[in-house]
């Protein structure tokens, strides 16, 4: 490959959000993305940001993040510049922040295609999510297309969006029929009989061009609001522009606002395994389990009678169970949280409590 092919190969790293369903682990303070939550040896971002820059250049990789976690971010990747860092002066949905760092992108090199990918999934097989984005930009650049990874579904999972794709075009590059919200368990298992429905793992790839174009037509309100910033992106101008204007921004995701209207869009699905790493059970089924299904994160465990726990300590502390299974324990320096897990969707909601009796930063 070229040198100046490459160099029209950027990424925009969507890292703002909190990762409440990992509290107390992952706070506003701290969240998801920036902290080793599998107790691998480096955080979530970290991963994200070094397999992306095995194929781009790492000064093209763009941190899409709130304002506040910009000093973490400096801290995790110690080589990134200023300019590659782009803090949201408030947290909208995914369309203004995608739309943003586009706009920066476009103004930088006009023939750049782009992926769009979350910092805090966790993907097994590098390569051949390598393999997939490359056969991606080649499609991107070729034509006008909007094109998302497909993830091959294991099991009728509820908890993803699905995206159904036209079972007779072309091979890998399908076209999506439709995109469908997080399905019931009857619906799921249907999905995976028909067998042209997808997870939607959110990683999109296109020409900067369309992508800004897809915007003009299908957001214009959004597009004349950023419109205004042309003559200031990538300049000191920015930063006051997006604190006056960005706020008037819908808070409305990329699906939403651009996939499910445009016709331009293609799945190319992908049979490598992924995670959104969603929540503490999906976490344990990424990692080693002891003889009783026990999962232990930075700790040191000691069981009698105990199986099927999730245990996440910091600093290596040593866990004592006994007769206790089935349970999610969660200790940081602050909070101590001992869930059934059963009762792991109610995370969110305990964590809202404790941040109302006790206050907003131990959320």
């Amino acid at each position: 490959m070229t040198g100046t092919k490459k160099d029209n190969y950027y990424a925009i790293l969507m890292a703002g959000g909190v990762g409440s369903r990992f509290w107390p682990s992952s706070k506003a303070s701290n969240p998801k993305q920036f902290i080793d939550i599998l107790g691998v040896g480096e955080t979530l971002f970290q991963t994200t940001f070094k397999r992306l820059s095995g194929l781009i250049p790492a000064e093209n990789i763009y941190v899409l993040t709130n304002k506040k976690y910009v000093d973490m971010i400096k801290e995790q990747i110690p080589h990134i510049k200023d300019e590659q860092i782009v803090p949201e002066p408030e947290m909208r949905n995914t369309a203004p922040s995608i739309l943003l760092g586009a706009l920066k992108i476009y103004k930088k090199n006009p023939n750049s295609l782009i992926v769009v990918a979350p910092s805090d999934h966790w993907i097994k097989e590098e390569a051949d999510f390598m393999d997939a984005i490359q056969s991606a930009f080649d499609y991107a650049e070729e034509d006008d297309r909007l094109i998302t990874l497909g993830i091959q579904p294991s099991s009728p999972n509820t908890g993803y969006g699905y995206i159904k794709y036209d079972k007779d075009a072309g091979e890998p590059l399908r076209k999506v029929e439709r995109f469908t919200e997080k399905p019931g368990l009857k619906k799921a298992e249907k999905f995976l009989e028909e067998g042209n429905y997808v997870w939607n793992a959110g990683i999109f790839i296109w020409s900067t061009k369309f992508i800004v174009a897809s915007f003009k037509e299908h957001l214009p309100e959004m597009y004349s609001l950023f419109e205004k910033g042309d003559e200031m992106w990538n300049k000191k101008e920015e930063k006051a522009f997006l604190e006056e204007y960005y706020t008037q921004a819908a808070n409305i995701s990329i699906d939403y606002g651009i996939m499910e209207k445009s016709d331009s869009v293609f799945v190319i699905p992908v049979s490598f395994s992924w995670s959104d790493l969603g929540t503490w059970s999906s976490v344990q089924n990424e990692l080693p389990q002891d003889e009783n299904g026990n999962t232990a994160i930075n700790s040191r465990l000691v069981v009698q009678q105990a199986d099927n726990n999730i245990i996440s300590t910091s600093n290596k502390k040593i866990v004592v169970l006994k007769g206790l299974s089935d349970y999610i324990i969660v200790e940081d320096k602050d909070v101590l949280m001992i869930v059934p897990k059963s009762d792991e969707q109610e995370i969110k909601e305990i964590r809202e409590k404790v941040m109302k009796e006790f206050g907003e930063d131990l959320g």
